[in-house]
């Protein structure tokens, strides 16, 4: 029996709002802990500098060095994801990070969103991964100026 609508005939229209969502959702967090901006979220890392020294504190040093490396992913990565410019770069980055925020997670609140746990950064980190394999799709600007990386 046909199908009134054949799905995969909307896959980059799903790729598209999958990538725009996962680069999108990082702004936020990136404009929170290196701007103090949403100061009543539950962020207690306002700053850079707190950022530095909770890092430092958790076993990743120099914290300097990866507050400005997070920074980079939210605030860099994040926008090109959106836009659909050097996504497999952009994407690689951003899946990294959220694998190791993953384990972050595990330790603090296991696994529920609601304990601070893994479950929604597992979920955002595997859509990362998967814009990283499907790469920037139809509606990108890598797609309208031929940019191919990797």
């Amino acid at each position: 029996m046909p199908s009134l609508i054949e799905w995969t005939s909307l896959a980059p229209y799903a790729d598209a709002a999958l990538r725009i969502a996962v680069g999108a959702l990082l702004i936020p967090h990136g404009l929170r802990f290196a701007f103090g901006m949403w100061p009543d979220t539950g962020n207690p890392n306002g700053t850079m500098q707190k950022l530095a020294a909770a890092l430092d504190s958790w076993g990743y040093r120099p914290g300097w060095l990866w507050s400005k490396a997070i920074a980079f992913n939210h605030l860099v990565c994040g926008p090109l994801l959106v836009l659909g410019l050097f996504t497999r770069p952009a994407a690689l980055i951003a899946a990294l990070f959220l694998t190791v925020a993953c384990f972050e997670r595990w330790k603090v609140g296991k696994w529920f969103w609601n304990k601070l746990g893994v479950e929604y950064t597992l979920l955002w980190a595997i859509a990362a991964f998967h814009v990283l394999i499907t790469g920037p799709g139809r509606f990108s600007l890598d797609r309208v100026l031929g940019i191919s990386v990797f």
